[in-house]
Order: structure tokens, then C-alpha cells, then sequence
């Protein structure tokens, strides 16, 4: 009950339940088996974080040998979920992940080419501000033997919390924002440029992201710059995407970093945060908070294939 209930909506667990077990237990019956054992879980994942977050609690490379175990990365995002007498509130979300080069087909010219992917995802989820979520983060990577990785990246889409995290526990990564938010941003200034849907901003557009992919972000900003004055009705929006440019240009070595065997766009993470929101933002979903926080890590021990590792140790746990 409780594996099906951070799997899909109480309801159709329930209907689940019936027709391949005929097992009959109610929805309202799966919704306490989850608040009991959620709760649970809840407190494994606040001991381990804890735990991790011992100071000096941020990372330094060992400055003992060890054998490494390849290269790992961490990523963050976020999404939204409803909480009653609250609202919209944001769920945050850490993916700690394995960096593996793959004999790859690039869709564009049909070759095979090696690139970087995300393998062996695993993931936490925070309703709360940044600092838990850096921690819980943190504690998943150190569980995974982060200290003992040949070297690690951080990827975000430049959220500056995201930069952050990743000073106060991942300092010494390689720090990258998602190639697919970076185009996002081209494409918001080639219409500022140009205008929307015409055949300049469509050349202008694949003349920058070339530059863009090369690591010449600063070029892009310094055109945006240029042009602002001459465009009032515009000056202050190109200005902004600019300093987007200019403030993560240090982050944007796309090519270099592709050809390094670096993963650079974050689609492990965004992945997460569809299926945490498909879980809570149902037709009429509404959370309580208690609810919502002690279904959090269950759901994100299904999605880290880390349930039934985790069920004995919680099922055996003293009573709170």
C-alpha cells in the first residue's frame, strides 16, 4: 500500500489493488498506511541529512589516495504543488547522478558520436527553502561516495539558489547551466532583436547559439548591449538577458565541456520534477502540508529504485 501510494493517487491504488490482487482496501485505508510510514521515512531521510551535515559539512578533495569511481554530478530544479491555506508552494528538487561517455546517434547528422549522459539517478525533494534541500542533497552524494568520485559537475538553470547550494557543498565542481534554458534565453533576445516569428530573428538566432555553443557568451551580451539604446521600448529586457549572459558566461563553455565528456543540459533533474508533479498536481489535488511532506520520500525512494532497500530499515525502525 504504501509503495502504490507514492506511485499513483490514492484512488487508483485502490482500484489497482482490487483488480490484479483482488485485494478490497480503500483508498482512505492507503492514505494512513502512507501518513504512518511516510512519516517514517520522513525521519530516515532528516537522521541522514543531519548526519552528513556534521561540520566541517562541505566537500574537499581528499587529500588522501583513494580510488576513484569515475566522475558524478548533482542537479537542481523545482516545481510547483498546491498546499492548503497556503498555495502554490515549491517543491525543490536534488539529483545526485553518475557522468558515463556513450556511443551516442546525433540526430542532426546521423553519425554516432560520444557524449555524456546520466545514469544511476537518484533523487531528494524538499517543501522548503533551499539550505535543507543543499543538505539533503549533500547527504545523498556522500551516501553515493561523492568524495570519492575522479571529479564531479553541478548543472542548474541558473537560479541563483542553485549556485548557492552548490558553493556551500559542491565548491569544487564543475558548475554548468542547462544548455536548453541557455538557448531559451538566446531565443527571448532574438525576438527582443529582431521580432517575433521573423526570418531574421530565425538567422540571428542560429548565428548566436553557434557562438553561444562555442563559449562566447560574452559576445552575445556585449550585442545585446549595443543594441539597447537604440531600442527603448526593449532597453531594459535586452539589458536583463545580457547579464544573464555576462553573470553565468563562466558556466557556458558548452563545446569544451562536451568535448571534456561533461553532461551539459539537466534533463535528469527536469525529468524528476514531471514526475514528482505528476504525483501531486492531479486533477483536484490539494495538499496538507503533513500530507504532502511524508509522501515526498517515498516517492522519491520509488523514483531512486531505493524503496525496497529502504522498507526493511523503516519497517524495523523503533517507534517515534
Amino acid at each position: 500500500m504504501v509503495w502504490l501510494g507514492g506511485l499513483v493517487d490514492y484512488r487508483a491504488g485502490e482500484e489497482i489493488l482490487e483488480q490484479v490482487g483482488q485485494i478490497t482496501v480503500s483508498d482512505s485505508s492507503i492514505w494512513r498506511q502512507v501518513q504512518e510510514w511516510g512519516k517514517v521515512f520522513q525521519s530516515m531521510a532528516e537522521a541522514e541529512r543531519i548526519r552528513a551535515n556534521v561540520l566541517p559539512g562541505r566537500w574537499g578533495k581528499p587529500r588522501t589516495a583513494a580510488d576513484p569511481k569515475g566522475r558524478m554530478g548533482v542537479a537542481m530544479d523545482g516545481t510547483m504543488i498546491h498546499i492548503l491555506e497556503e498555495g502554490w508552494k515549491e517543491l525543490k528538487i536534488g539529483c545526485v547522478f553518475d557522468v558515463e561517455v556513450r556511443s551516442t546517434l546525433d540526430k542532426g547528422t546521423g553519425d554516432r558520436v560520444d557524449l555524456a549522459h546520466a545514469v544511476n539517478n537518484s533523487y531528494v525533494a524538499h517543501l522548503g527553502g533551499p539550505e535543507i534541500l543543499g543538505q539533503m542533497t549533500w547527504a545523498e552524494a556522500s551516501r553515493r561516495d561523492w568524495e570519492q568520485a575522479a571529479d564531479t559537475q553541478v548543472l542548474g538553470d541558473a537560479a541563483p539558489w542553485i549556485w548557492n547550494v552548490a558553493a556551500e557543498h559542491f565548491y569544487d565542481s564543475h558548475q554548468v547551466v542547462d544548455w536548453y534554458h541557455a538557448t531559451e534565453h538566446l531565443a527571448a533576445s532574438a525576438r527582443l532583436l529582431k521580432g517575433k516569428g521573423t526570418q531574421a530573428t530565425t538567422r540571428w538566432f542560429n548565428d548566436r547559439e553557434t557562438a553561444l555553443f562555442a563559449g562566447h557568451a560574452d559576445r552575445v551580451a556585449q550585442e545585446l548591449i549595443t543594441a539597447a539604446p537604440d531600442r527603448p521600448t526593449v532597453t531594459e529586457e535586452l539589458h536583463r538577458e545580457a547579464k544573464y549572459f555576462l553573470k553565468n558566461q563562466r558556466r557556458m563553455n558548452y563545446q569544451e565541456l562536451r568535448e571534456d565528456g561533461w553532461a551539459i543540459g539537466s534533463g535528469m533533474v527536469e525529468s524528476a520534477a514531471k514526475q514528482f508533479k505528476t504525483r501531486f498536481t492531479g486533477p483536484g489535488m490539494r495538499w496538507s502540508r503533513p500530507g504532502a511532506e511524508r509522501l515526498i520520500p517515498v516517492r522519491a525512494a520509488i523514483m531512486s529504485r531505493r524503496f525496497d532497500e529502504l522498507w526493511p530499515a523503516a519497517y524495523n525502525s523503533p517507534p517515534n
